[in-house]
């Protein structure tokens, strides 16, 4: 009779256990439905204010050259699983606009599992400087500062003096994730803004 009995719960738990793994999606084309990919928050971690040193200028200590004041962001993600199995997060990039202007392209190298279901977060650093981000102005930015009747001077010095305040709008564009899923691969696109 007692072997009977184990014989049985044996025989349901492997039962139980057949019918969870079948009722589990495996993953095709027809049920993969696009991660959401939200911008939750933008932090600042690092800033130390508002300056830019031509090469004319001279160091205490060093070399005279253009350098300007550093500054970093960390974009933070929130990425949902609208799917009925774990999907992997492979590639993460997108360009970082201060108001309308693109001023810098990121990227995450972490590679992460999403499992069924749930939301898990990426935090993605950027690091500027005023020297790095005023080439970008001058370069590609040039016609769209002159449209706008700005300086690049003036667009550096509101940008650096009104982030710790978010004085300005943070845009994420062009923004491409990749997914993998069994056999699949997918470049899920985004975009947001902050505040």
């Amino acid at each position: 009779m007692r072997k009977q009995s184990i014989l049985m719960v044996a025989l349901s738990v492997f039962v139980a256990a057949a019918l969870m793994t079948g009722c589990a999606a495996t993953p095709s084309e027809k049920n993969f439905t696009d991660p959401t990919i939200t911008l939750s928050h933008v932090e600042v971690p690092y800033y130390v204010g508002y300056y830019y040193l031509s090469s004319k200028v001279k160091p205490t200590k060093g070399n005279a050259g253009n350098y300007g004041a550093p500054m970093m962001m960390a974009f933070i993600f929130d990425i949902a699983n609208n799917t009925g199995y774990p999907i992997e997060l492979d590639g993460f990039k997108f360009s970082v606009m201060f108001e309308e202007f693109e001023v810098n392209t990121v990227s995450s190298p972490e590679t992460m599992w999403i499992p069924a279901g749930k939301t898990n977060q990426v935090r993605v650093p950027a690091i500027f400087d005023t020297r790095q981000t005023l080439l970008t102005l001058l370069l590609p930015g040039a016609m769209m500062l002159k449209e706008k009747g700005m300086s690049p001077w003036d667009a550096l010095e509101k940008w650096w003096t009104g982030a710790p305040d978010f004085a300005y709008t943070v845009g994420v564009a062009e923004g491409a994730a990749i997914f993998k899923a069994g056999d699949m691969v997918r470049v899920v696109p985004f975009e947001a803004t902050f505040p």
